[in-house]
């Protein structure tokens, strides 16, 4: 691969306008939500035991549990969605511990998950679960609004198969103690009892219920959830006074279909923040009265209500402040187990350092340690998302690494590592008025740069969408497993998981083994056509990767669109032998200027080497970038590249550690700046 110095001067193109920020960050906990589980289950409580010694009438105790039915929803909901609180098992116990006085004959997984397939596929009559609700005939629905369980169960047969063991038996153990309870009432003479605290009571509320959440929000909408996601359900304005409280917020349900994370009690804020971008989408608005409103008649409405909005708009994330890779000291904040075989390491970037350790997403970091008196040196993708002050990494233990054991059994926080800012051009440049399709092929810890780009562009790029194909042997290998979880459960619509597992027996059939060539043929003529795919993300081991890549390429995708990512290059010395002359080579590194005689056959990292000890490196492969420069004046070939796209190599960058001279002098520039960056 020959390359010669050139000057290039492209401009920078035009800033855009950026859509407003999507909704505020979900909170540590949501004390609304949570004071309402807790309000909702004294009232149940206080209710049941009143009627039962006789101081509260039918009625009264029938009233306030249909209540608490209905709001008992909401808490459920948010939870789906992780929007009860950023700690993942809150979610799940606040959950389960809402649910059970809503439909208890079907657990809170199995729900979250017909929900979640609600929201990816909203109105779509053939795979939308809720279709029912709100797509009926009109006789039909006063027959099947109080029974959602019974409409639900077709769907529930229909996907048992790709469930999970533990989500199938806990749906199982709530029929059967659910089926157990009734009989026992009409055994001991208490059926009156359990129908006047819980079954009418449920039925009332689960009437109200769907009403509210599914036939208000939905009915009358010819677009679905892919064909137009501001046309797929409405907002509905006016009298926010009395609807906001008395809906629970749902009256903005569109917010919530665009941004599911954004807890309930937010809607209304995240509406009025937001309006201006939503308007401009010709989003579905509907009045309390029904009247349907189109952007003009919407802000005319609004100017005659006296009703403000304000929109904020999205930021960027800023890039690294360091011209080239540097290395500093940092100290290491928390270790943390993922799986049995790998560890997270989450640093604590010091203030002054900050700007420096400033990433894009996909970017790598590296760790510099010196074990056993042996320096070395080893390179990790961040794994956190660029829109978030936070640097971690994951380590896969590998049996015999000095590092990875040394990480797995005497690293802790407090520790101080050597580590290098941030390098690397796996990712690709975001934009937040973009409508895009991205698709990540990975397996094991590929996963890494990839859950970077994957959350930072459905934080950024809020009409794009993601299709993630991971590869793991078992699903408790699975690095990240619960996160993913999250992740699509907050966007329903636009994330999509597929995980491929190689030694799970019982997993779904198509998607059983590992990512191969018959795979890739099958997704790539069905759900993966090329031509719905903007950018495609490779990574994992080198085979999978380069299968991938040609697979790609043999369908007609652009490699320009394909993205590959190895942790290491071919071993040193697989290279092809070639016979280079001596040359004079110039470098500049940090503002200073060096020149070396460099002898035949080394390469120009190698010389840099010679006087500075600081010279960035990593892998020695060419995988992974972290020597980039710009070759100023002179030509070099170099023996391979993973690293570089076409169009740094068109702007003159090179692998130093690749690059051997093929003239008498040749001068590179690490601190160089990408105009494409």
């Amino acid at each position: 691969m020959s390359i010669t110095a050139l000057d290039d001067t492209a401009p920078a193109s035009p800033a855009r306008q950026a859509l407003p920020d999507p909704g505020a960050p979900v909170p540590k906990l949501a004390l609304p939500t949570v004071a309402i589980l807790v309000i909702g289950w004294t009232t149940f409580v206080a209710s049941t035991v009143g009627y039962v010694q006789g101081w509260l009438p039918a009625w009264a105790t029938i009233a306030m549990n249909a209540v608490v039915t209905f709001v008992m929803f909401t808490v459920s909901h948010d939870a789906i969605h992780y929007a009860v609180s950023s700690t993942r098992w809150i979610n799940r116990l606040v959950g389960r511990a809402a649910f059970v006085l809503v439909v208890p004959i079907i657990s809170f997984p199995t729900y979250a998950f017909i929900h979640i397939e609600h929201h990816r596929h909203a109105n779509d009559d053939e795979l939308d679960p809720d279709a029912w609700a709100s797509h009926s005939r009109w006789w039909q629905m006063p027959l099947r609004w109080p029974f959602p369980e019974l409409l639900y169960g077709g769907f529930i047969l229909r996907t048992l198969r790709s469930r999970p063991r533990a989500e199938i038996a806990e749906t199982v153990g709530m029929l059967v103690v659910s089926l157990l309870g009734l009989t026992a009432a009409i055994v001991t003479g208490h059926f009156w009892t359990l129908a006047v605290v819980f079954l009418i009571p449920q039925r009332i509320g689960l009437i109200v219920l769907v009403w509210w959440f599914d036939w208000l929000p939905h009915h009358g909408l010819a677009d679905t959830q892919r064909s137009n996601r501001y046309g797929a359900t409405r907002a509905r304005v006016g009298m926010e006074w009395l609807y906001t409280p008395l809906m629970l917020s749902q009256n903005y349900h569109l917010v919530h279909h665009l941004h599911p994370s954004v807890p309930f009690y937010r809607y209304r804020k995240t509406w009025h923040r937001n309006e201006e971008a939503y308007l401009d989408r010709d989003a579905a608005i509907t009045t309390v009265f029904g009247q349907h409103l189109n952007a003009g008649e919407y802000r005319e409405w609004k100017r005659l209500n006296r009703k403000l909005g304000r929109v904020v708009p999205v930021h960027m994330p800023p890039r690294s402040s360091a011209p080239h890779a540097v290395l500093h000291r940092v100290p290491v904040a928390s270790v943390d187990p993922i799986t049995e075989d790998s560890t997270l390491v989450t640093f604590a970037v010091p203030e002054a350092l900050r700007d420096e350790f400033r990433f894009e997403p996909g970017q790598h970091v590296t760790v510099r340690t010196n074990l056993g008196g042996e320096g070395i040196r080893r390179n990790y993708s961040i794994c956190a998302p660029a829109t978030r002050a936070q640097l971690r990494i994951a380590v896969k233990h590998i049996p015999g690494g000095a590092f990875s054991s040394f990480v797995a059994t005497q690293l802790k926080a407090g520790d101080v590592l050597e580590l290098m800012t941030p390098t690397g051009r796996f990712g690709t440049p975001l934009d937040p008025l973009a409508q895009r399709h991205y698709v990540g092929l990975v397996a094991g810890s590929g996963i890494t740069p990839v859950l970077s780009i994957l959350e930072t562009v459905l934080e950024i790029e809020t009409e794009s969408r993601f299709t993630l194909i991971y590869g793991n042997r078992t699903k408790d290998s699975t690095m990240f497993r619960h996160d993913l979880a999250r992740l699509e459960s907050r966007y329903v619509d636009r994330l999509e998981i597929k995980h491929v597992l190689s030694e799970e027996p019982l997993h779904t059939p198509e998607l059983r083994g590992r990512i191969d060539a018959d795979k890739l043929q099958r997704w790539l003529t069905s759900s993966l056509r090329p031509d719905t795919v903007d950018e495609w993300f490779v990574c994992g081991p080198l085979g999978m990767s380069t299968a991938v890549r040609d697979a790609l390429t043999g369908h007609g995708v652009d490699p320009d669109r394909i993205h590959l990512e190895l942790f290491t290059g071919y071993p040193v010395g697989a290279a092809p032998n070639r016979d280079y002359d001596a040359a004079t080579v110039t470098f500049t590194l940090s503002g200073q200027q060096e020149t070396v005689e460099l002898a035949a056959g080394d390469s120009i990292l190698e010389a840099a080497l010679q006087r500075r000890s600081d010279a960035p490196y990593s892998c020695m492969g060419g995988a992974c970038g972290t020597c980039r420069a710009k070759l100023t004046r002179g030509t070099v070939e170099m023996d391979q590249n993973f690293a570089l796209g076409t169009a740094e190599l068109a702007a003159g960058y090179v692998l130093t550690c690749q690059a051997h001279p093929t003239s008498p002098t040749v001068a590179v520039d690490y601190d160089a700046f990408f105009a494409g960056e």
